[in-house]
């Protein structure tokens, strides 16, 4: 997942690039703990073509009814 660097403050961007990375990191693994915590998500819910990891987190945060932020949270903990 990529975070926008657009909303996030200058003293903040190195927090989210290690967010970025724990997110991305074991992907696989990490999509089927968040399916089982939330059995409403399908595979195609958590599965994303490259450079589409943005669009995937919009979408599943609006199916969740989370913001950006909780939902990073949320896969950062799995």
């Amino acid at each position: 997942m990529y975070l926008s660097y657009k909303c996030i403050p200058e003293s903040n961007k190195h927090k989210s690039i290690i967010m970025e990375s724990k997110i991305i990191g074991y992907w696989d693994i990490k999509k089927e703990k968040l399916k089982l915590l939330y059995p409403g998500i399908t595979e195609e819910d958590v599965t994303y073509p490259e450079g589409k990891e943005r669009e995937m987190m919009e979408l599943l945060g609006n199916k969740l009814g989370k913001s950006k932020q909780e939902l990073v949270s949320i896969i950062v903990k799995l």
